[in-house]
């Protein structure tokens, strides 16, 4: 289970709305999405160390610009917000000048219903382009990377970055998708099946 911080009241505590202008130099948005990142990665890690690291290296991230996070498990939303705002464990709510300094990111899912089925819908359909062209090795790779776009990132497979793909291959697929060694040998040359069905540059 996805660790809490050992402060309380923050449940109290919720951003306005409309972020400010300088929340990216306080918390840059990169930070923020690789929180999102590595906390999703702890949930699924199979290992309580391999977790323990994802949830360390999302800290030290942080940490960089003097924030912290926990999860609020009652709406399943991670929290950011300043290192300032904690006393010996403890949020305190006299040391919160601006609600809107804290960040909130839902993980229940990818984000609009409608919007995660239709990148579920193309994302199938290139795993099943690939199974019409390669064996069920190729197959069952694409729909590991299927799974880890849709579910990571809400997006199309072959709208994947470099970094993504890099994330994918070293730490999803290898942690998280079982493979065989016969899959394991053949990963790479899935993903560039994936692009090629989507007549698309493969970012290798």
């Amino acid at each position: 289970m996805e660790e809490r911080h050992d402060s309380e009241g923050t449940d109290d505590v919720a951003p306005t709305e409309d972020r400010p202008d300088d929340r990216d130099e306080e918390l840059p948005e990169p930070t923020v999405d690789a929180a999102e990142r590595l906390t999703r990665l702890a949930r699924e890690a199979v290992d309580a160390a391999e977790a323990d690291a994802y949830r360390e290296d999302r800290g030290d991230r942080l940490a960089e610009h003097d924030f912290t996070a926990r999860v609020r498990e009652e709406d399943d939303t991670l929290v950011l917000y300043p290192e300032e705002w904690i006393e010996d464990g403890t949020v305190r709510i006299d040391r919160i000048d601006d609600t809107g300094r804290a960040v909130e990111v839902p993980l229940s899912g990818p984000g609009d219903p409608d919007d995660w089925q239709a990148v579920e819908d193309h994302n199938t359909e290139l795993v099943e382009a690939v199974a019409a062209d390669y064996d069920d090795v190729h197959a069952a790779n694409a729909r590991a990377f299927a799974d880890f776009m849709g579910n990571h990132y809400a997006k199309p497979m072959d709208a994947a970055t470099a970094d993504e793909v890099s994330e994918f291959l070293a730490e999803y697929f290898p942690r998280n998708a079982w493979p065989s060694e016969e899959q394991r040998d053949a990963v790479e040359a899935s993903v560039r099946y994936v692009f090629e069905a989507a007549d698309e540059p493969t970012p290798l």
